[in-house]
C-alpha cells in the first residue's frame, strides 16, 4: 500500500477525493441516515450497504485505503485521514465507501500479512464489497478483552490443519460476515504473553455459530456486536494468517491503524454535530441577539474548534509515524485517547448549544452522541491507553537515566 507523498501518486488526488466523498455523502448517504435516525438495521442492513457501495463504486470512491492492484486507491494513513473524516460526516459514510469497522482494519491487516492465495480468497472480495468480515478477539470474562493475554480460545493441531474451540463476544459485524479472522491460543495458557495465532475462517464453516446480538447503545454497524461460538471448527494449515504463535504481533499491524481510522470517522461525525450547532446558534435569537453572540455560547463554540483542531493534529502525527514504518504505539494511544474524549466533548457541547432540539431527533446531534460514546471503550478504553502511555514514558525515562 502506498505511503508516498509523490505528487504524481495517489496522494495527489486527495483534496479532490475529499470533495467528491463529501458530495456523495451529502447527497446520497445523509438523507438515508436522517430518514432512519442512524439505525442501520432499520435502514436495510446489508441491502443498504450494497446499494450505497454501488454508488461509491460508480464514483470511484470505494475502498480508498485498499491496494491499487485489487481495485483500491492505495492511500497512505495520512492520505486517508481527510477522506475518512469526510465520509464520517454521516454515520453510514464509512460503510458507504467500504471503510467501516471491522472491514477497514481487516483490509489493512490482510494487505500486509496475507499470502497471495489468501489475498485472492479473502482480501479481494472484501475490497470489492462482495463480502463483509469480522475480527474475533474479545471473549467473555475472564477471557481476552483489554488484556489480550487472557486469551482462552484454543487452536489445536489436528491431521492436516487446526481445530478451534472457544467463545467470543462483542464481535462487530459477525451476523452475515463472509469470514472471520479468529485469534486462538496455540501455545501456553491464559495469562501467558504470546502464543496466539490468527486463523481465517469462512462464515459457513461447520461448528461456527453466530449467536445473540449484544444490545448496545450504538446502531450504525451492520451485523451487530455478537456472541460467537467455535466448537470443533476445523480449518486447514492454509488458514493460518501469518505465522503460528505470532498472532499478537500481527494484531498490532491492525490495531494501531484501525484506532486511527476510528478517530477519522468519528471526527467527521463530531464536525457535523458542531456545524449543525453553530448554524443553529447563528440563526437562533435570544436575550436580544443571536445565540452565537452570547458569551457562554461563544465559549462552547471556541472549545469545540480547539478540540477538533487538536484531534486532527494528533491524528496526523500518528498517521505520519505509521506511514514511516513505526509501530507508533505511543502516538496512536495518545491520539485515540484524546480523540475519543475530545469528540465526545464536541458532540456534548453541540447538544448543549441547541437546547431542546439538541436532544431531539429533529437534529442529528443526539444520534451522533449515541454513536460516539462507545468509542471511549472500543479499541481499548481510555484508562488502558493511559496505563500504556505512562508505562512507555517511564520506560523511556529509565533508559535515559541508565545511559
Amino acid at each position: 500500500m502506498s505511503s508516498t507523498t509523490d505528487p504524481t501518486g495517489p496522494e495527489a488526488d486527495v483534496p479532490q477525493l475529499v470533495e467528491r466523498t463529501r458530495e456523495f455523502v451529502r447527497t446520497e448517504v445523509l438523507p438515508v441516515e436522517d430518514r432512519f435516525d442512524g439505525d442501520v438495521t432499520a435502514a436495510g442492513g446489508d441491502d443498504l450497504r450494497r446499494q450505497l457501495q454501488a454508488g461509491a463504486r460508480e464514483r470511484g470512491l470505494l475502498t480508498p485505503h485498499a491496494p491499487v492492484e485489487l481495485g483500491g486507491l492505495g492511500l497512505s494513513m495520512v492520505g486517508r485521514a481527510r477522506v475518512f473524516e469526510a465520509a464520517g460526516t454521516s454515520l453510514f459514510g464509512g460503510l458507504a465507501i467500504n471503510a467501516a469497522a471491522p472491514d477497514e482494519g481487516n483490509v489493512h491487516l490482510l494487505a500486509h500479512v496475507a499470502t497471495p492465495a489468501q489475498r485472492e480468497e479473502f482480501l479481494a472480495p472484501l475490497v470489492r464489497g462482495d463480502v463483509r468480515s469480522a475480527f474475533a478477539m474479545t471473549e467473555p470474562a475472564p477471557g481476552a478483552g483489554s488484556d489480550p493475554s487472557a486469551l482462552t480460545t484454543r487452536g489445536t493441531r489436528v491431521a492436516g490443519g487446526w481445530r478451534i474451540d472457544g467463545r467470543k463476544t462483542f464481535i462487530t459485524g459477525a451476523d452475515g460476515a463472509g469470514f472471520f479472522i479468529v485469534m486462538a491460543r496455540t501455545r501456553g495458557e491464559a495469562g501467558d504473553r504470546g502464543g496466539g495465532t490468527m486463523f481465517l475462517v469462512p462464515g459457513a464453516t461447520a461448528g461456527l455459530e453466530v449467536g445473540r446480538h449484544v444490545p448496545t447503545m450504538d446502531r450504525s454497524m451492520v451485523g451487530g456486536h455478537c456472541e460467537v461460538t467455535f466448537e470443533g471448527v476445523v480449518v486447514p494449515d492454509e488458514a493460518v494468517l501469518g505465522e503460528v504463535d505470532e498472532g499478537f504481533r500481527y494484531a498490532q499491524v491492525r490495531l494501531g491503524p484501525a484506532r486511527m481510522t476510528h478517530v477519522m470517522r468519528w471526527l467527521g461525525a463530531a464536525v457535523r454535530a458542531h456545524e449543525v450547532a453553530v448554524e443553529y446558534a447563528v440563526a437562533r435569537r435570544g436575550f436580544g441577539s443571536a445565540v452565537a453572540e452570547l458569551g457562554p455560547a461563544q465559549q462552547l463554540i471556541a472549545e469545540n474548534e480547539i478540540d477538533l483542531a487538536a484531534t486532527r493534529a494528533l491524528l496526523d502525527v500518528a498517521c505520519a509515524a505509521l506511514d514511516a514504518g513505526s509501530a507508533a504505539a505511543q502516538e496512536t494511544s495518545i491520539a485515540k485517547t484524546f480523540g475519543g474524549e475530545a469528540i465526545g466533548r464536541v458532540v456534548d457541547r453541540a447538544m448543549q448549544l441547541c437546547g431542546g432540539l439538541g436532544v431531539s431527533a429533529d437534529l442529528p446531534i443526539a444520534r451522533i452522541a449515541r454513536e460516539v460514546r462507545p468509542f471511549r471503550v472500543y479499541d481499548g478504553p481510555s484508562e488502558v491507553h493511559r496505563f500504556a502511555i505512562s508505562k512507555r514514558a517511564a520506560k523511556a525515562a529509565r533508559g535515559r537515566l541508565s545511559s
